[in-house]
């Protein structure tokens, strides 16, 4: 796969691809279940919540659920797995801190930074994210890596998510890029890989277990960019 001499912008994803979502979020869950005294071994929790989330995000990416239920409905599905009595207001009290204390932590993927300072000197580099605006810009600048992109699309200010191609578009034209000139890289198939395609770019799909990917172009590891770019 010859990108050197095609490729002048490259895009990335966010969540599970630069910024460590999944041991960010158990680090966020362990404070605020501390703070609201929520006795739930928390690899108990993370085992049912991670795929319940999971679940919830597809919907929400697919319109088909408002930000509002993803946040509620995950927690409660989970807790009712769970055979945990909550009720509403703990619900409500802990979907509202999870989302203000998520960016408080800055766990990247390993090499992260290394291939940034080694990307950014020779393309341009931007975000496309499904994730809440509000918090976005916030994970990046505490993880101390809002300085290596130049345009951070994110889906609520564009109004449409991933996959939809009106996206990719959108940040097409923010950076002022051809299709056949941009790549992005994401860890979701239908999201990222699959998305990407239907506007003509090209994707590496990002999946740190191997037997796991499934697209064409793959790596394990943020470092194995360099074999490609």
């Amino acid at each position: 796969m010859a990108l050197k001499n095609k490729v002048t912008d490259i895009f990335f994803d966010l969540d599970h691809t630069l910024w460590d979502f999944e041991k960010n979020s158990a680090l966020t869950f362990k404070k605020i279940f501390s703070q609201h005294s929520v006795q739930l071994p928390l690899e108990e929790f993370l085992a049912v919540y991670v795929p319940i989330n999971f679940e919830y995000w597809k919907l929400y990416r697919e319109e088909r659920i408002s930000k509002e239920e993803l946040r509620y409905s995950r927690l409660k599905k989970t807790f009712d797995g769970l055979n945990f009595n909550s009720t509403d207001e703990l619900i409500n009290r802990l979907s509202h801190d999870y989302i203000q204390r998520l960016p408080d932590n800055d766990h990247l993927f390993e090499g992260a930074i290394e291939i940034l300072e080694y990307l950014k000197p020779s393309y341009k580099l931007h975000i496309i994210t499904n994730g809440f605006r509000e918090v976005q810009r916030v994970k990046m600048e505490t993880s101390k890596i809002k300085h290596y992109f130049d345009k951070i699309v994110d889906s609520e200010s564009v109004g449409v998510k991933k996959p939809n191609p009106l996206i990719f578009e959108f940040a097409l034209k923010s950076a002022n890029v051809r299709s056949k000139n941009a790549l992005m890289i994401g860890d979701n198939i239908e999201a990222d890989i699959e998305g990407a395609s239907k506007v003509g770019m090209q994707s590496i799909h990002f999946e740190p277990d191997p037997n796991n990917q499934k697209a064409d172009f793959h790596i394990s590891s943020l470092l194995q960019l360099k074999n490609y770019l």
